[in-house]
C-alpha cells in the first residue's frame, strides 16, 4: 500500500522555483526535508501519520520547517526545489 500511495505522490511532485512558495513559508507551511531523504517517501509516511518516524527524522535535523536562513539562501540563489502538497503543508527539498 504504501508503495502505491509513493507512485501517486510521486506524480503531484514539482519542481518549482523557491521564489513561488515564499506565502507558504511566511505562513509556516513549508517543511525542509534533507537531500539524503526520499521526498516521496517522507510525504508518504506523514499521509500515513508515522508519528514515530517523522518525529526520528525531525530530531534527526532531517526534516523541519524551513528555517529562515535556508529560505533566504534559496530566495538569493533563484534556487528550485522540488515540491510536493500535503495538506496544509508543502513539502520541498533541493534540487541536487
Amino acid at each position: 500500500m504504501t508503495n502505491e500511495i509513493e507512485h501517486e505522490i510521486n506524480l503531484q511532485t514539482a519542481q518549482i522555483p523557491w521564489h513561488e512558495l515564499q506565502r507558504f513559508f511566511a505562513g509556516g507551511n513549508a517543511i525542509a526535508v534533507d537531500a539524503n531523504l526520499d521526498l516521496t517517501h517522507v510525504a508518504a509516511q506523514i499521509v500515513a501519520d508515522n508519528t514515530a518516524q517523522i518525529k526520528e527524522w525531525m530530531e534527526a535535523g532531517l526534516v523541519d520547517a524551513v528555517k529562515d536562513s535556508q529560505a533566504q539562501q534559496w530566495y538569493e540563489q533563484g534556487a528550485l526545489v522540488w515540491a510536493v502538497v500535503i495538506k496544509p503543508w508543502v513539502l520541498v527539498q533541493p534540487v541536487r
